[in-house]
């Protein structure tokens, strides 16, 4: 067998199997059960890295990422829940003035707006949804180069204020 088209992780892998399968009955169970603890072990590793991340202070939001017209569109739209430590990051092309409305948006959300540095420059808290054919817009009046949607009331729990540099951590 060649292991020139594998990875140095599958190489590893391939031979720790033919090693337990060479050895004696009674260590195969418990090398199983270490391999497997130390996959699972390196699957939660890899998941953690691929998260995108923002971040206040010591306070941190897994966010999907909505970079493109359609993503950005569609938000949070026909979601059920969101959790506390959840979000949406929008990411535009450039600073500018991007007002937000909420139709068909199941779950009230805090929306936070950030400029280019990454400070707020804006904060609308509980934002209700709208289910109706016309729906107001949240216009922040201020030019922004990202927004953030979290969960209502997250904002006030965290003592977000305009002025605040967020961080950002992106998986690669």
């Amino acid at each position: 067998m060649t292991f020139k088209n594998l990875g140095g992780r599958a190489r590893f892998f391939i031979v720790v199997l033919e090693y337990i399968i060479h050895m004696k009955r009674k260590f195969i169970l418990p090398i199983i059960l270490l391999i497997l603890a130390a996959a699972a072990f390196a699957l939660i590793t890899i998941q953690k890295e691929k998260q995108n991340r923002v971040c206040f202070n010591n306070d941190c939001f897994l966010v999907e990422l909505a970079r493109t017209p359609e993503e950005r569109s569609q938000g949070l739209m026909f979601r059920e829940g969101l959790a506390s430590d959840q979000g949406m990051l929008f990411i535009f092309e450039q600073e500018g003035e991007y007002p937000f409305w909420m139709k068909n948006t199941l779950i009230p959300l805090d929306i936070i707006w950030l400029n280019k540095e990454k400070v707020i420059v804006f904060i609308k808290e509980n934002v209700q949804p709208c289910q109706g054919e016309f729906c107001p817009l949240i216009d922040p009046y201020q030019n922004a180069k990202y927004a953030l949607e979290v969960k209502e009331g997250v904002a006030e729990k965290i003592n977000l204020k305009i002025g605040q540099k967020a961080n950002f951590e992106f998986s690669k």
